[in-house]
This record gives C-alpha cells, structure tokens and sequence, in this order.
C-alpha cells in the first residue's frame, strides 16, 4: 500500500459518528492516538452533515486546544481517535529570519479545512525535517511541493480553493496526509531518521549538513 493509496475507510453511521464524538468530547483534553493505533491507517470519512453546529463547532475548539497544548501546528481528526476529514492549522511563523527565509515560514493564521484535497501546482521541491505528534520523538525528512492548491470547505460549509506555499503548504500536506491514512514516515527519506535527543546536531535553516553527516 503506497501512501497515494489509503487504506478504506469503515463508514460509520451519522448516529455512530456523532455518539463517537460526544464521547471523546466528554474528555476536556482528548488525548493524541499514536503510531500502531488504526484509526490513524484507514482513510476517514468525508464530513458530510454528522454533527450538529453546536457539536462541531466544539470539536474544531477542542481540536484547537489540543493542537496548542502539544505543542503542534497542525491537528487531524484521528489524531484523536475521529475518523472526519477535518483538521486545524496554526503557525506563528519562525522567529529567526534566516530561518524563516530559508523554510519560507510565514505566520499561517488558524486555518480549518474539511474535506481537504490538494495538488501541486510547481516542480519546485522542499526538503526539511518533520516530526509528528501522534509519532512523538523521532524527526526526519520529507520532501514535499513547494506550493499546493487546496480545495476545502470551511466550518460555515463555503467550499473555498486556497493556494499555500512554503512552510504552510507542508502543514496542509502533513494534515491531509493524516485524512487519507498515511504518516510522514511513509514519505520520509528513513537514512535521515533523528531522535528527537541528537536533533540538536541537525537543527539548521536547511538540511545540508543532515544530508553530509547522515549520508542521505
């Protein structure tokens, strides 16, 4: 299975979707599933109406707050254990200007994209590390687009198309990857694979020095 071919989702009924919900909901802080657990490997369900306003509206706030107290900059549904096409975004950006000129990492303000396809819409290629949260400790590399095109529809159901370049077009990547099942490792160059403890070794504007020191 590549990671362009998620595995099926299980549909599940709108009664089974929403007492899903309202039952990780019942946790202030839903906890992060991790790597191994299968929610995280099927493809989820489109949204299509599941949840009331008030319901959803709660899910995207306690998304939020989870994403925050991570700390991420991006969240998907079955990260914590709801198999819906909706994920959060959020980025302040990075601090240090030759890092956010190398990264081309704006700020992304917060973002909620349901039912998220993308495509590149450039050759041009990005190479940086990434780590996950529901694959905590590890960081490795991933190249991915330069710039997608994402079409979605926001929590109002307007359906908007957004193009994203840079730091902000890896997030919308790494979330909707999420949606269809796949994690960064499956796209990752594995010989660059760092523990979060000797990351420190790597942690520069771009990965040239990885590339030398770990011979990927």
């Amino acid at each position: 299975m590549t990671a362009d071919a998620p595995f099926p989702a299980v549909p599940l009924s709108q009664e089974a979707i929403a007492a899903h919900v309202r039952s990780v909901l019942d946790d202030e802080l839903p906890p992060i599933v991790a790597a191994g657990h299968p929610v995280l490997r099927r493809a989820a369900q489109d949204y299509d109406g599941q949840l009331d306003d008030a319901t959803l509206a709660r899910l995207i706030d306690t998304m939020r707050r989870v994403m925050h107290a991570a700390p991420g900059v991006g969240l998907a549904a079955p990260q914590i254990g709801i198999p819906l096409r909706i994920a959060v975004l959020e980025d302040a950006g990075a601090a240090d200007p030759e890092i956010a000129a190398a990264r081309s990492r704006p700020a992304l303000p917060f973002t909620v994209l349901i039912n998220p396809r993308y495509t590149a819409t450039a050759g041009e290629v990005d190479a940086f590390y990434e780590g996950c949260l529901s694959v905590p400790g590890y960081q490795a590399v991933v190249e991915r687009p330069h710039r997608v095109e994402a079409t979605y529809a926001r929590p109002d159901g307007r359906i908007v198309t957004t193009g994203f370049a840079g730091w902000p077009a890896r997030i919308v990547q790494h979330e909707t990857d999420h949606l269809n099942g796949t994690l960064y490792l499956d796209r990752a160059i594995l010989r660059s694979l760092t523990a979060d403890a000797e990351h420190h070794r790597w942690a520069r504007p771009t990965v040239d020095e990885a590339r030398r020191g770990l011979g990927f």
